[in-house]
């Protein structure tokens, strides 16, 4: 094992047990307060919500485009990583520049700001997706980028749900329905929400909105990076120890 992977895997280790921890109280109480607030919320704008957001995460899931990106030949974790990290580079800085001028663009295109950011969210992650050797034309695979959509942006709480059931993903993905109107939508747009809605929210704010915006951009992305590496990470080191059983 290169001094590489001990590298990578000594920060998957610490990002597992981040993964894997119970929320805190605080944790706790922040669910709560989220939750009382959710209940408040007309049922039908909870469903008009999920279903603008199931569409629009479809949309991309689904588009031509994406789904027949090839999946690039995996020499080294060192050499894919390198290019991963220049892609989330890449989509950093194209975030922020979003954000910031829909931030200054007033409530309109502040309100613009969120199916452009989830667009960039999602292709990022097809692109990591494809960097690690997996190709997006397998159902499975866009399932398992919702999951890792949702541990950056969810609750510790449901974030160590979501963990619990793609750490031992070859097994996990026989078990997938097959029909994608079967994912727990209404779960993953209010996390995704809930998570991000006071960041978001003081990008609405004149004058100001323009670099909150694109710090609170640049932020998410690289979460989401970060997320999906060590999501990838583990699978890489899940298969290397199938291969020398």
């Amino acid at each position: 094992m290169t001094a590489y992977e001990q590298h990578a895997i000594h920060e998957l280790r610490n990002w597992q047990h981040e993964m894997r921890g119970r929320p805190s109280l605080v944790n706790k109480l922040a669910k709560r307060m989220q939750d009382k607030i959710n209940s408040y919320i007309p049922e039908k704008v909870h469903q008009a919500i999920t279903a603008t957001i199931k569409q629009m995460v479809r949309a991309v899931l689904f588009g031509s485009e994406l789904t027949t990106r090839k999946p690039y030949p995996f020499s080294s974790l060192q050499l894919t990583e390198s290019i991963v990290l220049e892609r989330i580079n890449f989509y950093r800085k194209a975030a922020a520049a979003e954000g910031g001028i829909t931030g200054a663009g007033g409530f309109l295109l502040g309100i613009a700001d969120f199916p452009l950011l989830l667009s960039l969210k999602l292709k990022m992650l097809f692109e990591i997706a494809a960097l690690y050797g997996y190709s997006a034309d397998d159902y499975r695979e866009r399932v398992y980028l919702l999951h890792i959509f949702q541990l950056a942006f969810s609750s510790q709480e449901r974030r160590r749900e979501v963990y619990l059931q793609i750490e031992h993903w070859q097994q996990q993905a026989h078990h997938l329905p097959e029909d994608i109107h079967q994912f727990d939508w209404r779960t993953f747009q209010q996390e995704y929400r809930d998570h991000i809605d006071l960041a978001k929210m003081a990008q609405l704010i004149p004058i100001v909105g323009a670099p909150i915006g694109a710090v609170v951009n640049y932020r998410l992305i690289n979460k989401l990076g970060t997320t999906a590496m060590n999501a990838y990470r583990m699978r890489w080191l899940e298969e290397k120890k199938q291969l020398h059983r």
